[in-house]
């Protein structure tokens, strides 16, 4: 069988590091590997397989699909990507408003900023995101993200992107431990940031709602707030949903949990979108900025955007979200999932702060001092022996995902119960054995 290791250029790692194994096949929330093994996926992989994997109505919607017609550009129509724009404005209730199809969550991104640029009249207007963010590895999202590994690779000033502190309560943003004290100032600097360039020169502000690989859980006064200074603003709200949408926060999209109250102008998807099994992204536009653009030449999108093939595998996908109640089944999980995390947390000192549980997503952050709050490691650099945690889950046949001094827990909404439990048992084992002084 051959071997990537010496042909193909790997994202996000050290190339002579990479050294992972090959994957052959898949089922629910499992994945096969090419030397036998059967491995637990704990994250979905990239927080994308929501449907976990080989989901068998999907795969045999892009069977069907693919008998009938592979693709055609978007100056064509095609009947699933009608159908897919249609349930989705459905499910967002953004009545009246207009689906844009991508090929993924980044040029999702930088499309909603240029509808929003554009719908305003301010075509060099300020982008408003956050320190912490993740938006993309594009040159333009690596300048609305506030990554500190791309930091280096993009100017966010010459892409008009101005960053605010995010409201990481742990860490004491903003002088306070207080989640809501928090949340409060937090929206309080995204609405000066707006005053001191002036809202006539800002176009919109770009946040993730809850989800999102920094860990970082905004409080729950955080969005409704940003909804209200940003409305009164007259500046647009971009809900960047591609990890939080399609159930992974309890919620078709997380926005939804505050009601019509925090409903944003725009919002972008991907990933869960088609539960990861063909690439697909989207922007959904709200009534009124898609009024707004009715009567302009639109100049941008890419040959594949809306391929029919994954238009189909997204209508499939948001079929079995619904027929197998998995909206709902990501809240109860999650419910569990944070119960037994935060259990952990007073048998392990090494775990600071456990964060999420809105949905089947949590993070794990584990410290040097739970008294001071002091990192195992400088923000990003993961520590030692939690990277010799992942690797012996893995032996154990559980993948983990980790990021920073972060464990970061996103399993498809159909893992098993008794799946779910066991891979909490040994992250506990794990824990003591990896982290004794701590336990």
């Amino acid at each position: 069988m051959a071997s990537e290791h010496d042909s193909v250029l790997h994202s996000w790692c050290v190339q002579s590091q990479w050294q992972a194994p090959t994957v052959v096949g898949g089922s629910g929330a499992h994945l096969q590997l090419a030397d036998g093994r059967r491995i637990l996926d704990m994250s979905s992989l990239a927080e994308c397989s929501n449907l976990g994997h080989q989901h068998p109505a999907i795969v045999r919607a892009i069977r069907e699909q693919a008998e009938h017609l592979c693709f055609v550009t978007s100056a064509w129509g095609a009947q699933p990507r009608a159908e897919l724009a249609e349930a989705i404005l459905e499910k967002a209730g953004f009545d009246g408003g207009r689906v844009f199809f991508t090929l993924a969550g980044a040029d999702a991104n930088e499309n909603a900023v240029k509808f929003a640029r554009q719908a305003s009249g301010k075509p060099h207007g300020a982008i408003v995101t956050r320190d912490r963010s993740y938006h993309g590895a594009s040159y333009a999202c690596m300048a609305l993200s506030g990554d500190a590994r791309t930091r280096a690779q993009a100017d966010p000033a010459s892409f008009g992107v101005l960053h605010v502190p995010p409201p990481y309560a742990y860490h004491g943003a903003f002088g306070s431990h207080d989640a809501m004290s928090c949340g409060e100032r937090a929206v309080e600097a995204v609405a000066t940031a707006i005053d001191h360039e002036g809202a006539d020169k800002v176009a919109a502000v770009m946040m993730e709602p809850n989800a999102g690989t920094n860990g970082i859980v905004a409080p729950d006064n955080y969005w409704p707030g940003l909804r209200e200074a940003t409305r009164a603003r007259h500046v647009a709200l971009i809900a960047d949903e591609v990890m939080s949408g399609f159930g992974r926060c309890g919620e078709w999209f997380a926005w939804q949990r505050y009601g019509d109250a925090g409903k944003p102008d725009l919002m972008t998807l991907a990933k869960g979108l088609t539960g990861a099994h063909l690439p697909l992204g989207a922007v959904v536009l709200s009534k009124d900025i898609a009024a707004r653009l009715e009567h302009q030449m639109l100049y941008t999108g890419l040959t594949y955007c809306g391929h029919p093939l994954s238009c189909a595998a997204g209508l499939a996908a948001l079929r079995a979200y619904e027929q197998e109640n998995l909206i709902e089944r990501s809240r109860t999980l999650g419910k569990t999932l944070f119960a037994e995390l935060q259990a952990m947390q007073s048998r392990h000192s090494v775990i600071g702060d456990v964060r999420g549980g809105h949905g089947l997503f949590a993070v794990i952050e584990l410290v040097a001092d739970r008294a001071t709050r002091e990192p195992l490691s400088p923000w990003p650099r993961t520590p030692d022996a939690l990277n010799a945690l992942v690797d012996a889950a893995m032996a154990d046949g559980v993948s983990f995902a980790c990021r920073g001094n972060l464990i970061l827990l996103a399993p498809p909404l159909v893992i098993g119960e008794q799946d779910l439990a066991d891979a909490l048992i040994l992250l506990d084992r794990l824990l003591t054995l990896f982290f004794p002084s701590a336990s």
